[in-house]
């Protein structure tokens, strides 16, 4: 087992780390807070836009079982990596569309999968593409979120669509096995 971690940012974390916990070769997904000036930010801080922070899933895979690039290919198709600090009605700096590099390694195949994925849409891709930071787990009821609150509203209406898409265009890469983590 090859051991890595991907930090990625894709609209609200609820609906990313849902995605990814479905994942052949994921590990764990913790939803979390990244690239901010505050140390330590609740909910409700980074909310309001001031912190800087991003919601991210902090993600652990076995690159045995999938790559960083077929994860970015998953990333790309569950979210609109072409809106500016906003994916469908949630808007604010929070929600942009961010991946955290840990080396130069990482940041060329990122920016090699962003410029692949740059045929798929009209506009222009608008991640923002950063050097790892500090990221700060969201508060528990976070974690998991979808899992515990299926049948809730947003749940229902904007992570199930989400996750009918990757389960029908990633079938190979679809892990059936629920995970709490």
């Amino acid at each position: 087992m090859k051991e890595n971690r991907i930090v990625l940012g894709g609209g609200c974390f609820w609906c990313v780390e849902a995605v990814f916990k479905k994942v052949r070769g994921v590990l764990s997904v913790v939803s979390g807070y990244a690239g901010g000036k505050r140390e330590n930010p609740t909910y409700e801080q980074i909310c309001t836009g001031a912190t800087g922070h991003a919601e991210v899933v902090d993600i652990t895979y076995d690159s045995d079982v999938v790559s960083l690039n077929e994860l970015l290919d998953i990333f790309f198709a569950i979210h609109n990596p072409t809106t500016l600090n906003q994916q469908g009605a949630d808007k604010g700096t929070q929600y942009r569309s961010v991946v955290y590099y840990a080396n130069e390694d990482e940041k060329k195949i990122i920016q090699n999968s962003i410029k692949k994925h740059q045929v798929e849409f009209e506009d222009k891709i608008v991640t923002e593409v950063s050097p790892l930071p500090v990221v700060y787990p969201a508060e528990d009821y976070h974690q998991n979120y979808y899992n515990q609150n299926s049948s809730q509203g947003y749940c229902q209406v904007v992570i199930a669509p989400k996750l009918q898409k990757f389960m029908s265009k990633f079938k190979e890469f679809v892990n059936n096995s629920q995970r709490g983590d």
